[in-house]
């Protein structure tokens, strides 16, 4: 399996249909929210994006493979459920560390902004 082409899919229709086999069962996730062990734990935290934000949107600018690392740049976008349905925009990158079985066992998120840079776009974006 090409991990780098099946992760530019699983950009492409996030968050639905993710390839969890790509994922070691114990990988390691970590953004500026979150921070768990287990695949199990992943699903349900992309379940909760599938639930809750409306018309969510990965874009990938760039994805590169170096020594042990995937490196991506990628903007998340979604609708928040509220009455005036604000659009917010993440920007970031992550590194997904892969094994020697070719599995990703370590996903860690950066994101270009603060997360009270995210709160504030629920109330002063642009689309409202």
């Amino acid at each position: 399996m090409d991990i780098i082409a099946t992760l530019k899919q699983d950009y492409q229709r996030f968050p639905a249909d993710q390839t969890y086999s790509i994922y070691g069962s114990d990988v390691y996730f970590q953004d500026p929210l979150n921070q768990f062990r287990g695949v199990a734990r992943y699903k349900q935290m992309i379940g909760f994006i599938s639930t809750w934000f409306r018309n969510a949107k990965m874009d990938l600018h760039e994805i590169f493979l170096a020594d042990d690392t995937i490196h991506t740049r990628w903007t998340l976008s979604w609708n928040t459920p509220l009455p005036w349905k604000p659009r917010i925009s993440i920007s970031g990158r992550s590194e997904l560390q892969i094994n020697q079985a070719g599995l990703i066992i370590s996903h860690i998120d950066y994101w270009d902004c603060s997360r009270l840079d995210v709160l504030k776009q629920h109330f002063f974006s642009k689309t409202r």
